[in-house]
């Protein structure tokens, strides 16, 4: 994959327009510790003639989610109607992931952030990541050694307890064990955030892919690939997690309502 220098901008505004609202920032509650990043993620379980099954997982890297009390913070957009950020306290927080092997990868199914909201009087509307922009086995295949442009979304810890998102560029490259790691600075909060790279394609577009998350290590960041973590998901029962009837994201123009865990044609 060649750098894209002409379309830097153009993938930054693709990742804001397309999946700005995808991501949460989280914190132990309490301290000043454990600052990391989430984001929603679709998986695609089947699609049949009735249309596609899909199943709702916040995903973050495995260290910070083993806390027992966190606190998230809610961005006003992503709820509706709109509040002023405030923080969602969550006890047992440890407890509510599953972690997918040794991948360092933790995923939390989003019914219970769905039935919250509800009980509270307001709902979710967020992006999500989606099976079309998860990166599949032949988009890591396609990475090489060579560095590539990359893009973080995450929310830094600056201070600021709004936890303001930001798109941080750096790179990314195979290792020598065949792995991925991300070159560049990683700020404090920015662990379990999502990395995308813009595919080159014909007529100098490109195709936006989410690589994986971002992992806590050493000089140099491992980012866990997706396909990796889509495969781990398969492993998962097909009725393993559900939502409350109607949860689900605020239609946007010329989009039909979706409710997660059904069926959507």
């Amino acid at each position: 994959m060649s750098d894209l220098p002409d379309h830097t901008s153009a993938i930054i505004d693709a990742i804001v327009d397309h999946v700005g609202r995808s991501t949460l920032p989280f914190q132990r509650a309490h301290r000043e510790e454990q600052h990391a990043t989430a984001f929603w993620f679709n998986e695609l379980v089947e699609t049949t003639s009735e249309g596609e099954v899909i199943r709702q997982y916040l995903v973050t890297a495995s260290e910070p989610a083993r806390v027992e009390l966190a606190e998230f913070t809610l961005r006003p957009e992503l709820c509706a109607p709109a509040m002023s950020a405030e923080k969602l306290m969550m006890v047992d927080f440890a407890e509510g992931w599953t972690h997918l092997g040794d991948l360092g990868v933790a995923v939390m199914p989003s019914a219970g952030l769905h039935a919250h909201g509800a009980r509270k009087g307001w709902h979710w509307t967020t992006d999500e990541i989606t099976d079309g922009i998860a990166a599949t086995e032949q988009d890591i295949a396609d990475l090489g050694e060579s560095p590539v442009p990359a893009y973080l979304l995450g929310h830094v810890n600056d201070g600021d307890v709004s936890r303001e998102q930001a798109v941080v560029i750096g790179r990314i490259t195979r290792s020598d064990d065949g792995g991925i790691r991300w070159i560049g600075d990683l700020p404090q909060g920015c662990v379990g955030a999502p990395v995308f790279i813009g595919v080159p394609l014909d007529d100098n577009s490109f195709k936006l892919v989410c690589v994986g998350v971002t992992l806590p290590a050493g000089d140099h960041h491992t980012v866990a690939a997706f396909d990796g973590i889509r495969a781990a998901l398969k492993a998962f029962p097909p009725d393993s997690t559900s939502a409350p009837d109607g949860a689900g994201t605020v239609p946007r123009p010329g989009e039909q309502k979706r409710r997660w865990w059904q069926r959507r044609g």
